[in-house]
C-alpha cells in the first residue's frame, strides 16, 4: 500500500484540490509540504496529534515536511471555529511558545540536514507593508467569497473584528511565499481551514499564473484532530510538566468506545492490516484496544519506559489487590500539618484530585471518594500524619487515583 492509499484507509483525508496529481506527489515522494501551527500556548496538546504524526508518516515516505510557525499568524488570531476574539499575545510570548513547540516537534519530525524545515512566518508578515500588500495582494480577495467562508460565520455573529477578517489574507500569503522561496507545492490543515487554503490556491494561481496552479495543491486532513485534546475543559498537553505521562496516558485510555478504533486508525502508526483485524473487537476486546492506542501514543510522545511506567499505574487501579507501588504518587509536606492530621478535603486538593475545599465536599458527599479500597462519605474525616507517611491509595470515582504520602 502506498502512501496517499494509507491515508486514505486510516481516514485521514476529507477534501483534496485535485486528487490524481495529490497522489502522484506524495507517492513520488515529491511533495514539500507545510502544516501551520499558531503559538497560542507554550506547549502543543493532543489536538495536534494528527497533523505531527501526518508530517511523520509524509516525511518517512520521502516527502519533505514545513513546520510553518505562526509567529506572524499568531499575532492576528485565526477566527475559525471561534465564537469569541482569542487573546492577543506579546511577540515575547510567541516567540517563547515557538521555541517551546520546536522541542516537543523534534520528537515527531527530522529536521536534520536537507529534511524538514521549521520556518517561522513572522519573517515575513511582521516585514510586510501594509499599503504595498493592499495593493498586491488585495485585489485578489472578493470580500463578498470571505464573508460567505466557513471559517467566518461564527464570529459573524457575535462580530467579526477587521483584525480577524484579515487572518485569511494573511494565511494565503503564506502560502505563496513558501511556494516561491521554498519550492512549498502542498498543503494540509483541517477541514475547518478549506477556504483559507483555498484562499492561498488561488492567489498563486492568479499572481504567478495558471501554470503554477498544477504545483500549488490543496489537501486537507479530517477535523476530527481539532476535537482531541481536551478533557473536563482542560487541555491535554503534551509538555509533561503541564500533563503527566500518566494523565497523558488516562485520557487516551479514557476515550469513548465510539472513538477508540477511529483514533488507533488515525493515529498509530500500527499497520493497517493489523487494525482491519480490530474493527470486529467489541466489549471487553474495547477495553484492549484503549490500552493499545493509551500505550502506543504515550509512547510517541513520552518515550517507552514512561509508557510502560504509566500503563503499570493505569493498571493498579483496577487490580483487585491493594497493591499501590505503581500507582502515581503525590507527596505533601508534614510541616504543613502543624496539628500532626490532615483532613480528607486537604488531601484531595493536594493530590490535584479536586481543584478546590468545594469540589472535594462534594465528591465526598456524593460517595466517589474512597481511601485505601474504603468508601469515605464523611466531610470531616481526617488522618494522622504518621498513618500517611507509607501512602494511602486516594480515589475519586473510577479513573482517578493518586498515591499520597506525608512526610
Amino acid at each position: 500500500m502506498q502512501i496517499y492509499e494509507e491515508l486514505v484507509a486510516r481516514g485521514l483525508i476529507a477534501q483534496t484540490t485535485n486528487e490524481p496529481e495529490i497522489r502522484e506527489l506524495i507517492n513520488s515522494g515529491k511533495a514539500v509540504f507545510y502544516i501551520g501551527f499558531d503559538c497560542t500556548a507554550d506547549s502543543l496538546t493532543a489536538g495536534h496529534f494528527m497533523a505531527l504524526t501526518l508530517m511523520k508518516r509524509l516525511q518517512m515516505a520521502g516527502n519533505r515536511p514545513i513546520a510553518l510557525i505562526g509567529g506572524g499568524t499568531t499575532m492576528i488570531g485565526d477566527p475559525s471555529g471561534r465564537t469569541d476574539m482569542r487573546k492577543m499575545l506579546t511577540k515575547e510570548d510567541i516567540d517563547h511558545n515557538a521555541q517551546c513547540f520546536k522541542r516537543q516537534m523534534e520528537r515527531f519530525i527530522d529536521f536534520g540536514e536537507g529534511k524538514a524545515m521549521m520556518i517561522n512566518n513572522a519573517d515575513w508578515l511582521l516585514q510586510l507593508n501594509y499599503v504595498e500588500l493592499l495593493r498586491d495582494v488585495g485585489a485578489c480577495f472578493s470580500v463578498n467569497n470571505m464573508l460567505r467562508a466557513e471559517c467566518y460565520k461564527q464570529r459573524m455573529e457575535k462580530g467579526l473584528s477587521f483584525l480577524e477578517f484579515n487572518y485569511m489574507i494573511m494565511q494565503s500569503y503564506d502560502f505563496y511565499y513558501l511556494f516561491q522561496h521554498y519550492g512549498c507545492n502542498l498543503q494540509f490543515g483541517g477541514d475547518d481551514q478549506w477556504s483559507n487554503m483555498l484562499g492561498g490556491t488561488e492567489l498563486i494561481r492568479r499572481k504567478l499564473g495558471q501554470d503554477a496552479n498544477a504545483m500549488t495543491i490543496t489537501l486537507l486532513t479530517d477535523s476530527q484532530g481539532k476535537k482531541m485534546g481536551k478533557t473536563a475543559g482542560n487541555a491535554v498537553w503534551l509538555d509533561p510538566n503541564k500533563t503527566s505521562p500518566f494523565e497523558f496516558y488516562q485520557y487516551w485510555r479514557n476515550i469513548g468506545d465510539a472513538d477508540v478504533l477511529k483514533c488507533i486508525r488515525m493515529l498509530t502508526f500500527l499497520p493497517v492490516e493489523e487494525i482491519d483485524k480490530m474493527d470486529a473487537w467489541e466489549g471487553s476486546q474495547l477495553n484492549t484496544a484503549k490500552e493499545i492506542l493509551a500505550y502506543e501514543l504515550t509512547k510517541l510522545v513520552h518515550g517507552e519506559e514512561e509508557a510502560a511506567k504509566a500503563q503499570a499505574q493505569a493498571r493498579a487501579l483496577f487490580s483487585a489487590s491493594s497493591d499501590t507501588d505503581s500507582a502515581p504518587t503525590v507527596t505533601l509536606s508534614a510541616a504543613d500539618y502543624p496539628d500532626g492530621r490532615v483532613d480528607l478535603l486537604a488531601l484531595l486538593v493536594g493530590a490535584e484530585l479536586c481543584a478546590s475545599r468545594s469540589e472535594a465536599r462534594r465528591a465526598v458527599e456524593q460517595g466517589g471518594v474512597t481511601v485505601d479500597g474504603e468508601k469515605i462519605t464523611d466531610v470531616r474525616a481526617s488522618f494522622a500524619v504518621t498513618e500517611l507517611a507509607d501512602g494511602k491509595l486516594i480515589k475519586r470515582g473510577k479513573k482517578n487515583f493518586k498515591k499520597v504520602v506525608v512526610s
